[in-house]
């Protein structure tokens, strides 16, 4: 099992989202930006340094918003979604072809890779609930 860890970076009332290049596995679905833990990272160390290698920027991580265990067929895929704060810099795509601030509602307008529709459906249904 690939163990990813995930960041759910929020700006006012909008959270960040990235779609994948299209020379990758699931190319072109949006996702949550982060990566896969190296020998010896913890979740939180991971996303520090993929949220760097992939945005340019500097982030705290907070507690856990949720975790999903997903089969793709290739892989099956463990996924941390950590509550995340940028503490400096503008985010700059280096690895994706493109991101975007979205709001809850405006996520079912957007292809998610399946890993992540779990939590969407989440972030979706906490939004009615504040509405």
């Amino acid at each position: 099992m690939m163990e990813v860890a995930a960041a759910l970076i929020w700006q006012e009332n909008r959270f960040l989202i990235c779609r994948r290049p299209e020379n990758k596995a699931r190319a072109m679905l949006w996702e949550f930006v982060g990566g896969k833990l190296e020998a010896g990272e913890s979740g939180e160390e991971a996303l520090r340094r993929e949220i760097k290698e992939e945005l340019d920027i500097d982030i705290s991580v907070g507690d856990i918003f949720a975790e999903v265990i997903h089969e793709y067929p290739d892989i099956t895929v463990h996924l941390t979604l950590y509550n995340a704060e940028i503490i400096n810099g503008a985010p700059r795509m280096l690895e994706h072809s493109a991101m975007a601030w979205i709001t809850p509602g405006e996520a079912e307008d957007y292809g998610f890779c399946p890993a992540d529709d779990e939590i969407i459906a989440m972030l979706i249904g906490k939004e009615r609930l504040t509405d």
